[in-house]
């Protein structure tokens, strides 16, 4: 059973904090969940600590002893426990995520071996620097598409500028070749750079959910709690 078995949905709440969103990353299945589960996790927080100041409300607004305003400061303080717990395991998420991001694209940016001889592979990039730019880009994409370890690690593995390269091209060449090698490296690295971009969007919309299922704006309550301070100061003097 995963997270989102368990959650289930509430309509007061937003569907961006779903867990359930995190489903439909673009390559999220059962060689990609695992990497996920820790987004899928961070979405769950929010989502169930929402819910617990929407259920926290309405057994508040039941209690008739207290002032409309003491009800608010009441659920006010609930509210803003459960929304730092929300941010915070966001921002962990997050934090863990791009590291490890940048670690797959270290992976993706490893250099190959050369399997050529040297003079080979001289020969390979003195041909390679010969051609016309458009067939010199056919020449390499082909040998990354055919895996030709030959060329490819003649022509990659060598100073750009004896290919006819850029170093940025050789680089972009370099990275396609280590996806075709290892695409389950590159899948990773994929629908984590996707839950990145779903965090970045879309862990901000805690602060207004929190807010509506609090009923009052944390700007009121500030206010309601600033007016009982200064009365308390008052009446203490």
């Amino acid at each position: 059973m995963s997270i989102t078995d368990d959650v289930k949905v509430d309509t007061r709440i937003t569907p961006a904090l779903h867990p359930g969103v995190v489903e439909n990353i673009d390559g999220y299945g059962d060689d990609t969940k695992d990497v996920l589960a820790q987004v899928m996790t961070a979405f769950s927080t929010a989502y169930e600590n929402v819910r617990s100041v929407w259920d926290a409300r309405e057994k508040v607004e039941q209690d008739t002893s207290k002032t409309a305003d003491a009800r608010l400061l009441q659920l006010d303080g609930f509210a803003a426990k459960k929304l730092e717990s929300a941010t915070r395991t966001f921002d962990a998420t997050s934090a863990r995520i791009t590291t490890t991001i940048r670690y797959l694209e270290g992976e993706l940016a490893q250099p190959i071996a050369e399997k050529a001889s040297g003079s080979v592979a001289a020969e390979i990039r003195a041909h390679a620097k010969s051609l016309p730019t458009d067939k010199l880009h056919q020449l390499i994409s082909d040998a990354v598409d055919g895996g030709d370890s030959l060329t490819v690690g003649a022509v990659l593995m060598g100073p750009a500028y004896l290919s006819g390269l850029t170093p940025d091209l050789q680089k972009t060449y370099l990275k396609h070749w280590n996806q075709k090698q290892r695409p389950d490296v590159a899948k990773r690295l994929h629908v984590l750079q996707q839950a990145k971009a779903m965090l970045d969007r879309d862990a901000g919309k805690v602060f207004v959910a929190m807010e509506k299922a609090v009923g009052g704006t944390s700007t009121k309550a500030r206010q309601v709690r600033l007016a009982q301070m200064a009365a308390d100061k008052a009446t203490s003097a």
